[in-house]
């Protein structure tokens, strides 16, 4: 049985859930001045503190602060929280992994000590190293619970088993599940995960890291693909009053002012994730290409600077927005592309992002 832990809260105050920092302690401050958070707030963070980015150390530190300050912090272990397990147990992987991941937990460990793997034979002396050197911090992520359960809603960080008793999903399924808005459950509450982007849902929907709020379904998806996607954001959940409401903010810099009102008449929506890349051509035009895409079997229409062609395959070249977007005068956008011929990337404030003329702006 997987740790949950009971949660009264005081219908009166504001709940905020935040999942999947992932090691971007900027913006997680910029979120939580965004929210104007005190602790008179209860806030539950929903998992993966650590990866990804680059202070993942930090971000434990802040947020173990964080509980000291107030008794309504509330913390749940993700997926990437718990990879510290893999060198304990000497997996085979974790070493590649940790090539691979320049920006884990378990290599700032060894770089603020000044070391290397290569300083260490074996992963039982980094094991030890680790045990030696960041006990508190490790032993600190180890006491965190897998769940929290309130009268109306439970934080876990990928999901429920659908069983008759929630309590008695397995821990792999609680860290790990893909898809969790996609599976179902019979659990009598609104279920509030993280772990899997939720753009990852949108292949035939106006792209965008927003979160999915399904009441009906009894689950909402908060990863908004934060160091992940080019695009991605750091969103918060508000419960308040028993309504539910959302604000985000992300790391893109470059804004632009729209010029000029542009209406799209197209009706494109969609995007592309991974990892559903390969295509098959259907129409070209000047600026883009109507695709199959031949793992989901829908069409979307793939910039034409986006799309590889080699003997084998056409493929999409990274995730992507096939969403075609409407702006008025004066409108703020955040540009994410704008060296394509004929139409420019952009994020609209809403979170909306897909494309427009290059005239617009």
């Amino acid at each position: 049985m997987i740790d949950v832990r009971q949660v009264q809260l005081d219908k009166t105050k504001r709940s905020i859930v935040i999942s999947d920092i992932h090691a971007n302690l900027k913006l997680f401050k910029k979120l939580l001045n965004k929210l104007h958070y005190t602790i008179d707030d209860y806030l539950f963070i929903n998992g993966d503190l650590c990866e990804k980015g680059p202070k993942s150390l930090e971000v434990v530190e802040f947020v173990q602060n964080l509980c000291e300050q107030s008794d309504r912090v509330f913390v749940t272990k993700g997926n990437c929280d718990v990879l510290h397990r893999d060198v304990f147990d000497e997996s085979a992987g974790i070493m590649a992994y940790m090539n691979r991941q320049k920006h884990s937990i378990l290599n700032e460990m060894l770089e603020k000590q000044s070391k290397t793997k290569e300083d260490f034979t074996n992963l039982k002396e980094i094991g030890h190293f680790y045990r030696q050197h960041f006990h508190n911090e490790l032993n600190w992520i180890d006491s965190l619970p897998i769940a929290y359960e309130t009268e109306a809603f439970i934080v876990i960080h990928a999901g429920i088993e659908n069983i008759e008793d929630w309590h008695e999903t397995e821990e792999s399924f609680a860290l790990h599940t893909d898809a969790f808005y996609e599976k179902d459950h019979i659990a009598n509450k609104t279920v509030i995960v993280g772990h899997w982007p939720v753009v990852n849902y949108r292949a035939t929907l106006t792209s965008s890291h927003n979160p999915v709020i399904d009441l009906d379904k009894k689950v909402i998806a908060l990863d908004g693909g934060n160091q992940i996607k080019k695009d991605g954001q750091l969103n918060a959940l508000i419960i308040e009053n028993n309504n539910y409401s959302y604000t985000y903010v992300d790391d893109l810099a470059y804004e632009m002012i729209v010029r000029t009102e542009h209406i799209d008449s197209t009706d494109r929506l969609g995007t592309v994730t991974y990892p559903n890349y390969e295509m098959q051509t259907i129409k070209k035009e000047e600026y883009f290409t109507l695709c199959k895409n031949s793992n989901l079997g829908i069409e979307q229409w793939i910039k034409n600077e986006y799309l590889l062609t080699d003997s084998e395959s056409i493929r999409c070249k990274t995730d992507l927005s096939t969403t075609f977007l409407s702006v008025t005068q004066s409108e703020q956008v955040w540009i994410i592309d704008n060296d394509c011929e004929g139409f420019s990337l952009v994020k609209k404030g809403t979170g909306e992002v897909g494309w427009i003329p290059k005239s617009c702006l």
